[in-house]
């Protein structure tokens, strides 16, 4: 369903260059596959390494950050497929360190969601429990071995009181922890050495993915892999350190991979579980439990098991995004359309997600600049006096709900005025240069507000 014309290319072309300017992208690879795996378009900007001014191409290793969630939940589909779990086992069967003894049941399934009950804790990462720096952590059962007792021990001491956001299941909010659990899932069910080693014996392998893998130190020596870049204080910094906040338990963000063998990813996804070389690596029923509505999403979209949902226009579009320092990452794809994107960037806080929006609308025919929500709907006096407060995650991000002059609404992030848009009687935006933030109050009769949903997260009061 190319509907590319050179009027909306161009238009589209002008948009991401606009975006990489503004918001400083150093390198930017992208593309658009069709079903059968073909090359629809492809599109590469700027450099992987600033020293060596070389540009990126189909090869260069980017990191994936939590894109990889897909694939931990592609391993754990695999492993129900084959009758070695099933996805209503409560968690605690295959990590006993996990004793749920505050909640009710939290099963496989709530974690493929992000349905655990969970507040957003603080990431316990490879260099916080690593002994060796010399070993690789992709293999390191020391590692894997001590970081599962933390989050397991981490996630038992949260309480209603304190940690909890609801039963499980009963609400979406984004737990990185969750899929670190599930990670050590696959690795113990499945009966290999590692999670990586077995996400690459039962995914990589099969798709011919060969540059991609959930090691850390093989793709920083790696000639053709990207430098990764971020800014503080308005400073551009790069190195090769892939270690960098990253998961001690890998199943949420570990993944490096390039641009060839993503092709080779999301043509499995487009051909319900299929390679294009005709390879079944997952079953076409768990694809689409894995697309399948479980959770609300974002403003308007749904989260199924690793794979979040929007709509654009006609079309419904699965994928998911990752963001880690000197990464911003983007997967899309649609069977309507015919089509997956692939957006993969060496700098931090880059919104490829617009981008991957942009070159979804002008692949299937559209305006590539996106509508935004313009409209207003003023929120209840009483609600404002409700939920005005302060909202912290342990996480690091603290907003500000307070009352404007007036009389209106208004928000702050980290100390920083944020643009809101109350766009419902409980729900409101906050207006990015090319994304939004969805906001919402978060209620019960027990607790009142005693929450806010802000983006991917569910924030408590404090």
């Amino acid at each position: 369903m190319n509907r590319i014309t050179p009027e909306n290319k161009a238009k589209a072309e002008q948009l991401i260059d606009e975006i990489i300017q503004n918001s400083g992208a150093v390198g930017l690879a992208a593309c658009i596959i069709d079903t059968a795996g073909n090359t629809e378009y492809e599109l590469y900007r700027g450099v992987r390494d600033t020293a060596s001014a070389e540009a990126p191409d189909g090869e260069t290793i980017f990191g994936l950050a939590s894109v990889t969630k897909s694939m931990t939940a592609a391993g754990i589909l695999q492993l129900a497929d084959a009758g070695r779990l099933s996805l209503n086992d409560p968690v605690s069967r295959y990590i006993p360190e996990f004793t749920n003894r505050h909640t009710e049941t939290v099963t496989i399934a709530h974690l493929l969601s992000h349905a655990g009950g969970f507040f957003p804790q603080s990431r316990i990462t490879v260099d916080m429990v690593q002994k060796s720096k010399d070993k690789e952590p992709a293999y390191d059962g020391q590692l894997t071995g001590d970081a599962v007792k933390l989050v397991a021990e981490r996630l038992d001491a949260l309480t209603a009181e304190h940690g909890l956001i609801g039963r499980p299941g009963e609400y979406f909010s984004y737990c990185n922890d969750g899929f670190g659990l599930l990670s050590e899932i696959i690795h113990r069910c499945s009966g290999s050495t590692s999670y990586a080693q077995r996400m690459h014996d039962s995914l990589f392998a099969p798709l011919g993915m060969t540059r991609t893998s959930m090691e850390f130190i093989a793709p920083a020596n790696d000639e053709n892999a990207a430098v990764l870049y971020r800014k503080k204080d308005g400073v551009l910094y790069g190195d090769r350190n892939y270690r960098d906040n990253a998961f001690a338990l890998h199943g949420g963000g570990a993944a490096k991979s390039c641009m060839n063998d993503m092709k080779k990813y999301l043509g499995m996804w487009l051909n319900e579980g299929r390679s294009t070389d005709g390879v079944r690596v997952l079953s076409e029923y768990s694809v689409r439990e894995a697309v399948k509505p479980r959770q609300p999403y974002d403003l308007c979209g749904t989260y199924g098991y690793g794979l979040s949902c929007r709509t654009c226009g006609p079309f419904r579009i699965f994928g998911h995004g990752g963001s880690l320092p000197g990464v911003s990452s983007n997967i899309a794809f649609c069977y309507d359309a015919g089509c997956a994107v692939i957006v993969l960037c060496n700098t931090s806080g880059i919104p490829v997600s617009a981008v991957s929006g942009i070159l979804f609308r002008m692949y299937a025919g559209m305006d590539p600049e996106p509508e935004r929500v313009t409209c207003t709907v003023p929120w209840p006096q009483t609600l404002i006096d409700a939920v005005c407060g302060t909202y912290a995650s342990e996480e690091g991000t603290t907003v500000e709900i307070y009352r404007c002059a007036d009389g209106s609404v208004g928000l702050r992030e980290d100390g920083e005025e944020k643009t809101l848009i109350t766009c419902g009687e409980r729900t409101a935006i906050v207006r990015n240069p090319y994304t939004d933030t969805v906001v919402r109050p978060v209620f019960n009769e027990t607790r009142g507000y005693y929450a806010l949903l802000y983006g991917s997260r569910i924030i408590p009061r404090v």
